[in-house]
């Protein structure tokens, strides 16, 4: 069994043994290459610049819906349930400056039964790094689940 899920936010000394390391480099106009230290790299812009990339809002955005994605896949994973198919949409509404609600949906197709897959997503809720960011700067979210 993997343990490890019991601790909140810690994935087994992922995010405690190590820090995390960002670096941006303007290119033009409002166009930069950001990288996460690991050899990672991705453009952002403005869709008034060149709109060669998503704006930095528009990564938190995608980075929740990737974080549910990924987290509910290890969730799954260690809890043996099956997956066939996971879409995790994300819709966040925007303010004046910031994203001020977020709503997902996150349709799953597993041969599981409806309890295990919501005890997963449960699970992938309270532990999700991004969602726990959202949750901190007390932006609202709900998530519903799909079964397909």
């Amino acid at each position: 069994m993997f343990i490890c899920l019991t601790l909140k936010a810690d994935f087994c000394g992922y995010l405690s043994a190590r820090k995390m390391k960002s670096t941006c480099i303007w290119v033009k106009n409002y166009q930069s290459i950001v990288d996460n230290g690991r050899s990672h790299a991705i453009v952002i812009d403005l869709p008034e610049g060149d709109n060669m990339g998503p704006t930095a809002l528009e990564l938190a955005v995608m980075g929740l819906s990737g974080c549910i994605g990924t987290i509910f896949a290890m969730v799954a994973k260690n809890s043996k349930v099956p997956i066939e198919k996971l879409v995790v949409e994300v819709e966040a509404e925007k303010g004046s400056s910031t994203i001020t609600s977020a709503k997902g949906i996150v349709k799953v197709k597993s041969s599981a039964d409806e309890e295990k897959i919501r005890k997963v997503l449960k699970k992938t809720l309270s532990i999700c790094p991004v969602g726990l960011l959202y949750k901190e700067a007390n932006i609202p979210m709900q998530v519903e689940l799909v079964l397909l």
